[in-house]
């Protein structure tokens, strides 16, 4: 089973952590399976930027994007080359090590 990295985030996982999970498995089904609440506002259905996460090592094994992944990317707060969403984000059989962004784009938090 893949081992995926989380680098250290304040307030989602604020030591970091590395879990395992399935391939096939989606980076947030991942992470939320292992009480490391990512925002996923949409619910998983590739129509927010809620849960884009950086890819630091093993991008390359992860599913290639499709163009709805790649047009809401554009809109994502601190997009990088080796960004992703991670409910698009599917692993392989490596292992990856993934950075969630300090700040996200979610209308609904913010408007509370």
């Amino acid at each position: 089973m893949p081992l995926i990295k989380i680098l250290p985030h304040p307030e989602y996982c604020p030591t970091g952590a590395e879990i395992s999970a399935p391939a096939g498995t989606s980076i947030c089904e991942a992470l939320l399976d292992n009480k490391i609440n990512i925002e996923h506002a949409c619910d998983l259905s590739c129509a927010c930027t809620t849960c884009h996460v950086i890819v630091r090592e093993g991008f390359s094994s992860l599913n290639e994007m499709d163009e709805g992944e790649e047009d809401l990317l554009d809109r994502a707060w601190g997009l990088e080359p080796a960004s992703r969403l991670s409910c698009q984000a599917f692993l392989a059989q490596s292992n990856v090590t993934v950075e969630i962004p300090k700040y996200s784009v979610n209308h609904a938090k913010e408007n509370h």
